[in-house]
Parts: C-alpha cells; structure tokens; sequence
C-alpha cells in the first residue's frame, strides 16, 4: 500500500496507490463501510493512528471502481504541515569520504522548516541569491506517533513510514561564513544553506513501516537530465534509522507527520565539480521498494 495527497476539483484528496492506479480514499471509504472524515489528510491519518486500519481494509478499497491513472492526477506531498523536518547531516561513509570530512560521532541535525516543503511535479526554484543549487537524494523517515527519549529497540514503534526526499542545498549561502583562513566562530550558515523555498522536494508517497522490512538495504539514486549522479544504498549510513530517532528524540518530542530526512550519499556536486543546477533542468530521485519523485528546476 501506498498513501499520497493528490489534487481533484481543486481539493486535496487522499489516494491509495496500486500499481498505476490510485484510488480515491474517501470516495472507496464510502463504498466499503469505513467511516472518514470529509476533509481527510495524510497528517490526520498519522495523527489518528489509521494506518493499520487501511492496510487491513485495503483489499477492499482496491475493490471498488474509485481508481484512476496515477499519471493523471497531481501527486502532492505525502505530508502537508509537518511539525518539523529534521535532517542528518554526513551521514553516508561514501559521502564523508567525498567531503573530506571525518564521520561525525554523533549524528548532526540541522533543520529545514514549511516553506521549504513542496512534492511530485513541483519546481525547485533557483533564487536569484544563489549560483550553487546542489542535489541530495535522501530516505525520508515520517513518524507515526508521539513519542520523546525514545529507546532505540523501541524506535521503528514509531515509525508511520518512508519516502524520497531531495536535500536541495544552496552551497554559496551555506558557505557564507567562510573565509580564506575556515570556518569563523559561527560555523556554516545552514539556514540560508538549506532552508530557501522550495528546497525539500518530498514524495512520491508515503509507503508504510512494515512493508519495507529492511529500510538499511534500500538502493537510492539520482540523476539529472537522466544523467546518474548519485548511485549507492541506504546500507552505507553511518547511523541507522534506529540510532537516529534514539537521539534527537532525546529531550525532543517527536509528532506523527514529522519528517526525518536520513543524509545523503556521494555524487552531489559540490564533491564531483559537476555543474550545479539550472534552469530547465529535470531531477529525479529514486530509492527501491518506494519509488521515483521527479521535480524541475526553474530560475526565480
């Protein structure tokens, strides 16, 4: 089963993936005697805790003639208001080792917040203030419920499910506190770095916990103009999902909807001296057992 946002009579609707076809969830609800909200979402899912209930019931949701052709509608992103986007950085050995940077001995998080949210089909828009717009293809964690100084054996209990994330990083503001001599005492401007609109490109879909029993072993890949950039698997983490959740829920509590984006591997081009984005550009990012999330690239 997958759960994606899609837009329908200028609404957002909740549809049901199988195969190419979705199936409108409320409509399907209906003619199966389950009871949902109108204005269901995705986040009011999580929230509620019906992810389970979908699965049992999704034979027959997938039953009724509510489908039509994913490629005819409008994927939006697989959560709309998230709390909070976490995300990890240097958290591939292959990407530390392209970055000339030790693997950290703890995770490092950072943030990106909702404007920087936008899903399938949406443009990355490259903003006037910057020259370097640089490509992250991530595995997207999306927790499933509320949870704070959550015990590492205990962490995949809070996990709703998975998606493909794109860490769009504007490396000449992420570097703005550089000087010839390093780093000053302020460090990275990740803010500026990393938190421009629509520099989190998230989707397709949301594919739930348990039907990716090894989300270490995930291959994930992207390319641009269908030219391979990235090409590795979720295997190379530093720290594994588990281990991540373990630690920034330490002292933090956790939200269904939240979104922790797990690092990227080698192939970004500011380690490859590959040019950076550019307007017309086209951006697909892949990961196994979830599927492909393709976004343009325009010039503000």
């Amino acid at each position: 089963m997958k759960l994606a946002h899609f837009a329908r009579r200028d609404q957002i609707r909740v549809g049901l993936v199988q195969g190419e076809s979705i199936f409108d969830l409320q409509d399907s609800a209906k003619a199966v005697g389950l009871s949902l909200e109108e204005n269901l979402t995705i986040d009011r899912i999580l929230a509620d805790g019906l992810v389970k209930t979908l699965q049992n019931t999704e034979a027959k949701i997938t039953s009724t003639k509510t489908s039509v052709p994913v490629s005819s509608v409008k994927l939006m992103s697989p959560v709309l208001s998230p709390e909070k986007i976490l995300m990890v950085g240097i958290n591939y050995k292959s990407h530390s080792k392209e970055q000339g940077i030790k693997p950290p001995k703890d995770p490092y998080f950072f943030t990106k917040f909702k404007n920087a949210l936008i899903g399938p089909g949406d443009p990355i828009i490259l903003p006037k203030i910057s020259k370097k717009a640089d490509w992250e293809a991530e595995l997207a964690v999306i927790i499933g419920k509320s949870g704070k100084n959550i015990a590492r054996k205990d962490a995949f209990d809070y996990v709703a499910g998975y998606a493909v994330a794109n860490d769009v990083s504007f490396r000449d503001l992420q570097a703005s506190t550089l000087s010839p001599e390093g780093l000053t005492r302020l460090g990275m401007n990740w803010v500026k770095g990393k938190g421009l609109d629509s520099s989190f490109p998230l989707g397709p879909w949301l594919v739930p916990r348990d039907e990716i029993p090894d989300p270490q072993n995930l291959s994930i890949s992207l390319s641009v103009n269908g030219k391979r950039k990235q090409d590795s698997n979720t295997g190379d983490m530093i720290f594994t999902i588990d281990a991540l959740i373990e630690y920034v829920s330490a002292g933090m509590t956790l939200k269904p909807g939240d979104v922790i984006s797990t690092g990227t591997p080698e192939g970004v081009a500011l380690g490859t001296r590959e040019p950076f984005l550019k307007d017309g550009d086209f951006v697909e990012a892949t990961i196994s057992s979830i599927g492909t999330l393709r976004n343009p690239v325009k010039s503000e």
